[in-house]
């Protein structure tokens, strides 16, 4: 979409503001009179003439706006001329200078540009090419170029106010031999008046959209091309290139994490992984132009953007809508009839495109995934490797104290209104690949990002890049935000009871329940790889001590890890199978050990709670207390039951619940605590493919489900979509009743061949968190005989 801009000329429009984007918007009536008025003065061929005769009569403007384009000598002289017409005529002008007549940059996507610079699936006509590595271009000349008399460069121009200090403003010289890493460009072939250049750029560019010029010198003058928006180029990152910071050495990792275009997603508990599929989609048309726009929006110098690191910490902002009306709008409330569900979205393409014909209007809703998802498309789609992550038990810091704090009353009960930090059941973020030269060495790889608004970074809602390598080392004083991510992986969680005095003390911690699973798409296959060794060493070695308390010293509780004191008595909770399923009752198992020598008596308090995923309380809904006696050695298994009746009207998104156990050893005085996060099961989308897939040709899909509940489910909406298959649709279905099995049908015609993905999903406001995905081949158009 283009972006109103302003003339330079208009000083006040200069600088980090976000009204100043690209010069390749409309001009305005007034900026075009003037221009017409520029291009009539200079392009008088008298004038041009008698300025070549005698400067210092006809003397040339010098206050050119340099985002305007120079045409020094057009084909059409002759308009606006006058009876006292020079002697020297047009052809005679034309035939003295070296005029540009056309600029080709090969730019087809089957072209040797894009398949050599990997950017042959990006589905747009546009010059797609990535930084460090070289490009031909053919430039065709009103006369053949004469190296020993001619001259000639390219102008490469990027952002509201190019300057070549900066690197806004690239003069890219003809040289006799290409030396790489730099810009500059050599002729390859000539042809008469066509010339073949290859040219080169450094592997430290701009990304970015430049307009490109052709500047000519020869005896007689100097001409400058037209600026052509067709031909603007689009620079990405460059992750097959050695010497770009983004460089990827494993072609099967940047065949993964940069050319992928669909992924998993993992959500649920530890205890119960659940996986979506999802259209990243970085490829289809107006994508790239979507992720560009969003640069844009930022109000960031474009003299930034040739840094990784700068980048994904723009990106990690813009993605949400704090501070900067990003691109989706966050919503934990349960409420979405304003917007989209966040459960609903399938894939990032809808809400990119949505977000840019909207001119930069936050799209309505998401929560993590979601931020996620649309971070990892950005990030693939300017070229920097990136995935996906998901972390189970993910501890939110809010007081910067690199534990996870639990506050407990006299009697033991949660105090809700202190319990600021949470342990999400499951938080999803994005890993970015890149070198880190601004930290220590060994830094480098693999970054956490995340564009879900939790705290700020530097004033804005953010966080990293920060190196997996400093967070699992407990490195917590290197950037970025490398303090809150190691405590969403490796708190230890910490319970304080109050005293009569108002004083809190430490009753109780937990080592072991922050940051398991951390899972994400593995490499070449559909499967979910385990990647938490790489955020943390193995729990409960030296090594994951050690880094534990070497962040903590730098939190604003040290003192928590001077506590010890001695137990006895363990409590867990277990869950057979897959867990609880929606509509039915919760059962789970309560196990208490005895490892001492003596009788233990203790109170054991459960207590039930309807959650968002986020670790937020919702509502209570089932406590009991209950007196046990363990003998010595004992290992006790306690069942414990929720009946469908007693969640039914509470559930909300995820349908996530938390049982907090504690309780008190009365010979000991130990305290017992503990919380265990479960979910119960919703069921699939069956999806069952009708027709053949062919390219061109139309087929169906048939949709079934059956609701799992004994009430109606109210307002139902389908939503279908699938890259090369059909752009999404929303479905009103309506009611279905209670235990009901519906099913429908959609046509769509398939426009893409090769394997592709076909996602559903459901959305009400009784139940979420319901899709299905079914995986679909399709074959190219036959040729048949005419």
């Amino acid at each position: 979409m283009p972006v109103s801009t302003r003339s330079i000329r208009d000083r006040s429009a200069v600088g980090r503001f976000p009204n100043v984007t690209f010069g390749f918007g409309e001009d305005t009536e007034e900026e075009k009179e003037a221009s017409e008025e520029d291009n009539a003065e200079q392009g008088n061929a008298g004038q041009t003439w008698l300025r070549k005769i005698c400067p210092c009569c006809c003397p040339q403007r010098d206050d050119v706006d340099i985002t305007d384009t120079l045409i020094t000598v057009t084909d059409d002289l002759d308009k606006g001329t006058d009876d006292k017409k020079p002697d020297a005529g047009d052809s005679e002008l034309d035939e003295l200078l070296l005029n540009v007549k056309s600029i080709d940059l090969m730019k087809g996507k089957s072209g040797e540009n894009r398949t050599q610079h990997h950017t042959d699936l990006y589905q747009s006509d546009a010059f797609i090419i990535r930084r460090g590595q070289n490009f031909h271009m053919w430039i065709t000349l009103s006369r053949p170029f004469d190296p020993s008399t001619d001259k000639l460069h390219l102008d490469l121009k990027t952002g509201p106010l190019p300057t070549v200090s900066k690197g806004t403003h690239v003069i890219i010289p003809l040289v006799e031999e290409l030396e790489g890493n730099r810009w500059e460009a050599s002729i390859v072939s000539q042809d008469d008046k066509r010339m073949k250049l290859s040219v080169n750029s450094l592997p430290t560019a701009l990304i970015g959209r430049y307009q490109i010029i052709v500047e000519t010198h020869c005896a007689n003058g100097q001409a400058v091309s037209t600026h052509d928006s067709a031909n603007d180029i689009l620079m990405l990152f460059n992750p097959w290139c050695e010497d770009d910071t983004v460089f990827m050495d494993a072609e099967d990792e940047r065949q993964e994490y940069v050319l992928n275009d669909i992924g998993k997603i993992y959500y649920g508990t530890m205890d119960q992984i659940g996986v979506r599929t999802w259209d990243y989609g970085q490829f289809q048309d107006g994508i790239l132009a979507a992720c560009i726009f969003v640069l844009e929006k930022s109000g960031t110098p474009p003299s930034g953007w040739g840094d990784p690191i700068n980048v994904v910490r723009v990106v990690s902002a813009m993605i949400n809508s704090p501070d900067d009306l990003g691109v989706v709008e966050g919503d934990w409330s349960g409420n979405y009839s304003a917007g989209t569900s966040p459960t609903v979205w399938s894939g990032s393409v809808e809400i990119l495109k949505e977000y840019h014909k909207n001119n930069g209007n936050p799209v309505k809703y998401g929560q993590c995934w979601v931020f996620a998802g649309v971070f990892t498309t950005v990030l693939r789609c300017l070229g920097i490797p990136g995935r996906t992550v998901t972390n189970f038990s993910s501890a939110h810091d809010t007081d910067v104290s690199l534990t996870t704090d639990v506050y407990l009353d006299e009697s033991l009960e949660p105090m809700e209104l202190l319990n600021a930090d949470s342990i999400w059941n499951f938080h999803v973020w994005n890993d970015a690949w890149m070198a880190r030269p601004d930290l220590p060495a060994g830094n480098g790889g693999w970054q956490a990002v995340d564009a879900t608004p939790q705290e700020t970074s530097q004033g804005t809602f953010r966080c990293g890049p920060a190196s997996l390598t400093a967070v699992r080392n407990g490195q917590v004083f290197l950037k970025h935000d490398i303090p809150f991510v190691f405590a969403e992986v490796n708190s230890d969680k910490i319970y304080w009871q109050k005293n009569t005095d108002g004083t809190f003390s430490q009753i109780y911690s937990e080592k072991k329940v922050v940051g398991h699973f951390i899972s994400t798409k593995a490499v070449g296959t559909d499967e979910r790889m385990d990647i938490t060794h790489l955020y943390k060493h193995p729990e409960g070695t030296e090594m994951e001590r050690i880094a534990v308390e070497t962040a903590c010293s730098y939190g604003s509780k040290a003192e928590a890890y001077t506590y010890t004191k001695s137990q006895d008595v363990s409590v867990e909770v277990t869950m057979d199978g897959e867990g609880p399923k929606m509509g039915e009752d919760a059962e789970l198992k309560i196990i208490l050990r005895n490892s001492s020598s003596e009788e233990r008596k203790l109170i054991l308090h459960s207590q039930v709670a309807v959650m968002y995923y986020t670790g937020v309380h919702k509502a209570t809904v089932k406590k009991d207390t209950t007196d046990l006696d363990l003998m010595p050695n004992e290992e006790k298994h306690l069942e414990w039951t929720m009946e469908y009746k007693d969640y039914k009207d509470q559930l909300i998104d995820q349908a996530a619940l938390m049982l907090t156990l504690t309780g008190r050893v009365k010979e000991t005085q130990q305290v017992l605590a503990t919380q265990f996060n479960f979910r119960l099961r919703t069921p699939d989308l069956i999806l069952k493919p009708i027709g053949k897939a062919v390219v061109g040709e139309k087929m169906a899909v048939e949709i079934s489900f059956t609701n799992p509940l004994t009430q109606v489910l109210k307002a139902v909406i389908f939503h279908v979509e699938g890259l090369g298959l059909l752009t999404a649709r929303k479905i009103h279905y309506g009611d279905i009743g209670s235990r009901a099995t519906v099913s429908l049908t959609e046509h769509f015609v398939s426009t893409l061949p090769g394997p592709r993905k076909l996602l559903a999903s459901l959305d009400c406001k009784q139940l979420t968190q319901v899709h299905g995905v079914h995986s679909i081949t399709v074959e190219e158009k036959s040729n048949g005989a005419l």
